[in-house]
């Protein structure tokens, strides 16, 4: 037989060995934690500093004359065919008189953006009596520009290697040294639709195609969903047909998201024939995605309701019907919100079933209804990172930045809302 101190040296080393284990254990979760927050630091910081260049937008003020001649001729305003292009052209030649040779003028055109017309335009549409005046307005400056002046253009390259030559540098730095160039918040990235031209593009579009096809998801996910679960944990007798019902529904949470877009290809557009690229074939699709999130949340929350309240409820005199929707519904709606609100936020951020059903076509115009074409956040996303261009590469973070906004915005509102309508029992 061994001896008290053998077998308590055995002991002692058994404890050493486990201690051992237990510190590893410990030491890799915390290592695999900070690797896991450094990376994630990392991403943020990267997404930043590339996107929040995207908020400000560079300007060059120009004098302009609204030339009677040119809006009004023969004393009859003609807005929609009247030259504004060649007014903004004549500021910046004003500006800049020793550009004499067709070629220099044509370089000189292009350090303003495409829009400086349409501005002027919507200028004398809203006021007409600046017909005859002449102004100081801040036009937005030419995607090229606004690079340089950003950092992103190195002038110290061959002019063959950069998109802005030497002398398009040089009328940067005298209008910047005038006074005559200035950074300014950039509205047009929240109030325009998709453009061609960096400067003008915006996410407005996006925005509102994403919030219509929400609302048809919120609008047919959640009272159908939140049905189902009750029928299922309430009502439904227990067979093979419910246990069947079961496992797909498990099974469908884990389906690729693209097999939901073919299925919106298939039903939706080729056999209901209901719009491509509409909020409301986008909003039908992501029903379907986020049907399978929010009936196991919701069966989750009705099976977290203690079987006491059932109990009691039922020993009062009260109906199966009155149980479930005075008293168990009541306490699980915490739970089945936060379900809700979590498959919205998973809905928000998926770009290939949308991808499927038409999404990705290019369109400016910004949606006003459910039947309009319009293209969702991530899809364009998508978009303006597979752009050549390189002041897209800022957008595309911006957008981003955006869109991780909203959705941590919809998980905060998850968490609040449960801990506000949260009952203890």
């Amino acid at each position: 037989m061994l001896s008290s101190i053998e077998t308590r040296k055995r002991v002692e080393a058994g404890l050493a060995r486990r201690h051992r284990r237990e510190r590893l254990f410990k030491f890799s979760g915390m290592l695999a934690t900070t690797v896991g927050v450094v990376f994630l630091g990392v991403f943020f910081l990267d997404l930043f500093a590339k996107g929040s260049s995207a908020f400000v937008q560079t300007h060059l003020r120009l004098d302009v004359e609204f030339s009677a001649d040119v809006i009004a001729p023969g004393g009859e305003l003609d807005i929609a065919y009247a030259d504004f292009d060649g007014l903004v052209r004549s500021a910046l030649r004003a500006e800049f008189p020793e550009v004499t040779g067709r070629g220099d003028r044509r370089e000189l055109y292009r350090i303003v953006s495409s829009s400086a017309g349409y501005q002027m335009q919507d200028m004398i549409r809203q006021d007409a009596e600046l017909l005859g005046a002449r102004q100081a307005i801040w036009f937005p400056a030419a995607s090229t520009v606004d690079m340089y002046i950003k950092g992103n253009i190195d002038a110290t390259l061959d002019e063959s290697l950069r998109p802005m030559s030497d002398q398009q540098i040089a009328w940067v730095e005298s209008l910047r040294e005038r006074g005559h160039l200035e950074t300014h918040f950039n509205r047009a990235l929240f109030s325009n639709g998709d453009s061609r031209d960096p400067e003008l593009a915006g996410i407005k579009g996006a925005l509102m195609g994403s919030f219509y096809m929400l609302i048809v998801t919120v609008v047919l996910a959640f009272p159908i969903g939140v049905a189902a679960a009750i029928y299922l944990e309430e009502f439904a007798p227990r067979s093979r047909w419910s246990d069947l019902i079961e496992v797909n529904i498990n099974n469908l949470a884990a389906v690729p998201s693209i097999v939901f877009g073919l299925l919106g290809l298939a039903v939706f557009i080729n056999w209901m024939g209901i719009p491509r690229s509409a909020p409301l074939v986008g909003g039908l699709v992501l029903s379907l995605l986020t049907l399978p999130v929010i009936i196991i949340a919701s069966r989750a929350a009705i099976k977290a309701v203690p079987p006491s309240i059932r109990e009691a409820a039922l020993g009062l005199g009260a109906s199966q019907m009155q149980v479930v929707f005075h008293h168990v519904l009541p306490l699980a709606l915490p739970g089945m919100l936060t379900g809700t609100i979590i498959g919205m936020s998973r809905a928000l951020g998926e770009s290939a079933p949308l991808l499927m059903i038409g999404m990705v076509a290019f369109i400016v115009d910004v949606p006003g209804g459910f039947s309009d074409p319009a293209t969702a956040l991530p899809v364009q996303i998508y978009l303006w990172a597979d752009s050549p261009e390189r002041a897209f590469a800022e957008r595309t973070s911006a957008a981003i930045i955006v869109l991780l906004g909203f959705l941590l915005l919809m998980n905060l509102a998850a968490v609040i809302i449960r801990k506000r309508m949260e009952k203890k029992w």
